[in-house]
């Protein structure tokens, strides 16, 4: 099935997933349901008032409160909807578009899925002619995952594939050889993939690795260059700060968006290609030894673990909130028996 990925536009309809900016500008994310209610402190607000108003309307609970009605828009949604893993920030995610060139059409693999936030994007960017092969070791977390980009779009799309399972080992069966036109690597250690993604990229591909520290940054660039396969490797990380704008009171906010990631991007090299500049390193010592690779190991950088309990907490959560985006993707007789 094709999926429109542009969201839905015209009169909230039950199913519809609605952003409520309320008192002291309160978010309340909500799936409109039949008998549904919103109970805050400030009073009730029914899911049936929003039914066939226009998105930005403003609406008034039981305690006389308004709530400005709003569809999220897709970084509102990532922001709020339910982690198994820690997300791709908005701002991150569009430096990942335009570093890593996401095209309509474009063939992309992805390794992690996590909850698949920057899934999202890339499907918006890839539009319905591309393909999206995203891998996962977790099952729980392609689960959430899986709810969290339904949920958004409605239904499935039919141009993603979720692969559970190592990308080393599974990467070769999912595509063909120097098919892949982009790679996207959110893991701990993506060096252990670099040489997997080299098989699968097409000539003049790009691969970009998106990681938390400095010491990975350093790793991944290293093993990237040693190879010989690649462009010189390219970093980069992105800041946002915001502003406070009223009147003639302009200043900065107090608090900004600083770092989340590096963002690492490399070409594939056509094969036996060497690059003018590769030839003058060639034979220059390396700048690290082997007792500074320790530090760089996975479990020297941590890995943060999520307890299983909390885990499955989050995946009927997904769950249950892609159940309402079913309802908004079906036929008027569907919502209207949920």
């Amino acid at each position: 099935m094709t999926v429109d990925l542009t969201r839905p536009t015209g009169p909230f309809r039950y199913g519809d997933r609605v952003q409520l900016t309320g008192p002291k500008g309160r978010l309340h994310t909500i799936t409109l349901r039949e008998r549904g209610e919103l109970h805050t402190h400030h009073g009730v607000l029914r899911h049936e008032q929003l039914v066939g108003l226009p998105d930005g309307s403003v609406v008034t609970g039981s305690g006389g409160h308004e709530y400005l009605a709003l569809r999220p828009l897709l970084r509102d949604f990532v922001m709020s909807m339910p982690r198994g893993a820690a997300i791709v920030y908005p701002k991150d995610a569009a430096q990942i578009l335009a570093s890593a060139d996401i095209f309509p059409g474009a063939t992309v693999v992805e390794a992690g899925v996590g909850s698949g936030a920057l899934s999202l994007w890339l499907l918006r960017a890839i539009g319905a002619t591309g393909r999206l092969v995203s891998f996962e070791r977790r099952e729980e977390f392609a689960e959430v995952a899986r709810a969290n980009v339904e949920t958004y779009l409605g239904t499935p799309p039919a141009n993603w594939e979720v692969v559970v399972g190592d990308l080393v080992e599974s990467l070769p069966g999912a595509v063909a050889p120097a098919s892949v036109d982009r790679v996207v690597l959110d893991m701990l250690a993506p060096w252990e993939c670099i040489d997997a993604v080299a098989d699968a990229l097409t000539p003049g591909g790009v691969v970009l690795c998106y990681v938390a520290t400095a010491t990975q940054l350093s790793r991944v660039a290293e093993f990237i260059r040693g190879t010989g396969l690649f462009t010189d490797p390219e970093a980069n990380e992105t800041m946002v700060r915001g502003w406070h704008v009223e009147g003639l009171a302009v200043r900065p906010d107090h608090r900004m968006v600083a770092h989340t990631g590096f963002l690492l991007t490399a070409r594939r090299l056509a094969p036996g290609a060497v690059p003018p500049d590769v030839r003058k390193r060639a034979l220059k010592k390396p700048s690290y030894a082997d007792e500074d690779v320790e530090i760089w190991t996975p479990g020297a950088v941590g890995d943060r673990e999520i307890t299983d309990k909390n885990l499955r907490k989050r995946v009927r959560e997904a769950q249950r909130i892609a159940d309402g985006a079913r309802i908004a993707a079906g036929t008027e007789t569907d919502a209207a028996t949920d």
